[in-house]
């Protein structure tokens, strides 16, 4: 429990720097010259290096420990800060995503630490207690970052983010341990398969999608797009049907975020409980599915509001439902590997999101991506047949299942 604790407020420092700067993105862009599709480029271009490098992060920290992955992690993001705190053109904000999706790529780690120290039986509930000091981070940081823009400028989101960057590494180098000695492995060390290559893990997914980890991180590849991949474009909407700007955005960003923290601290665990990983999942792909609809339809603040309300609700029951149950059927010493692969589908899904709803922006109006990304997210509904079967599996099918 200490271990985790740890780790939370390194996951939570890390967030508040991450998100104080993305909400201001899309405004720094269009100040020099940005239409929506290059926002949205500038937005997948984290996905991009993030996809890359995620499963070579896992791959390092099965073999060589999860902690000097997160700190290096933390360092290669706080360069990423300051050269967005330098940036005066386009291509400058570009190379700061890219060198943060780089550090970024450290997050199937983090979970992979997570299900390190946690008990089969407890770590969607784990991880959705480390999904709720992130939401927390995210409910400071976007209104931190507007605060700090309006008072000092340009400069100043970014450098606070990369001190603040610097100061968890510290921390974490100082407080945080090595989770290989508490690892409980799925199945015992005899029946384990020797670790296969991130490539070969890549190819299994898309080659085996009908088998139960494939399907978890194709559910998983849907619905973070959709989310992640679209809301971050959402101040463009609520700039042309609402007027909002760069000095309250981050507001309306802090209390999407913030209804993440609820959900994860004070909801997430009695729902596990009461329906399970699988039926919980599948009532946040309908949740997150009707949020997204209805943010196409947002043109007064109540609808706003409902829309904030549904989405991070929606959320906050599907991931760490699916990583939880992942984490459970894939082989211990392939954790690292597998959660760092989830990552990779995930990224390659933000970058297409982003990149397709910037050009349906363009042609077909603001509203456009939001309905198709709920559909979407409500088709995987599909992949979610038998997902019960998942839960907790006897050690001795681990192996076949994974």
């Amino acid at each position: 429990m200490g271990k985790l604790l740890i780790l939370m407020i390194v996951a939570f420092v890390d967030m508040i720097g991450l998100v104080m700067l993305l909400p201001l993105l899309p405004f720094y862009a269009e100040h020099y010259g940005a239409n929506a599709f290059v926002v949205g480029v500038l937005i997948s271009a984290f996905s991009v290096a993030q996809l890359v490098s995620a499963p070579l992060w896992g791959r390092l920290s099965d073999q060589r420990g999860r902690r000097p992955a997160i700190l290096t992690g933390l360092l290669i993001s706080a360069g990423a800060y300051v050269i967005f705190a330098y940036a005066r053109s386009i291509e400058v904000l570009l190379l700061s995503r890219v060198i943060q999706g780089l550090g970024g790529g450290t997050i199937g780690v983090v979970q992979a630490y997570v299900a390190d120290v946690s008990a089969p039986e407890d770590r969607s509930k784990s991880l959705g207690w480390l999904s709720s000091v992130t939401s927390f981070g995210a409910v400071i940081g976007p209104a931190l970052g507007s605060v700090l823009a309006r008072l000092w400028g340009q400069m100043a989101p970014g450098l606070a983010s990369a001190v603040l960057c610097v100061a968890v590494s510290g921390f974490a180098w100082r407080f945080l341990r090595e989770a290989r000695d508490l690892r409980a492995p799925s199945v015992s060390h005899a029946t384990l398969r020797a670790p296969r290559s991130g490539r070969a893990a890549i190819w299994h997914v898309i080659a085996a999608s009908g088998e139960p980890a494939p399907r978890l991180i194709w559910i998983y590849t849907v619905a973070i797009g959709a989310f992640y991949g679209t809301v971050p474009i959402v101040p463009l909407l609520m700039s042309e049907r609402l007027h909002i700007t760069v000095a309250n955005v981050g507001y309306f960003v802090m209390y999407l975020g913030g209804m993440g923290v609820v959900v994860r601290a004070l909801i997430l665990g009695r729902m596990v409980d009461w329906l399970g990983e699988a039926r919980l999942c599948r009532l946040g792909l309908v949740v997150l599915a009707a949020g997204l609809a209805t943010t196409s339809a947002v043109y007064s603040y109540p609808v706003l509001w409902l829309s904030l309300t549904l989405m991070p609700i929606g959320t906050a029951f599907i991931f760490p439902c699916v990583t939880g149950l992942l984490s459970q059927i894939v082989q211990s010493n392939e954790r690292g590997l597998f959660l760092g692969v989830q990552q990779t589908f995930g990224g390659i899904s933000r970058v297409a999101f982003p990149v397709c709803a910037g050009i349906i922006m363009d042609r077909f109006g603001r509203g456009s991506p939001y309905w198709i990304a709920g559909l979407m997210v409500l088709a995987t509904l599909m992949l979610t047949a038998n997902m019960e079967s998942y839960m907790r599996p006897r050690p001795g099918v681990v192996a076949a299942r994974s």
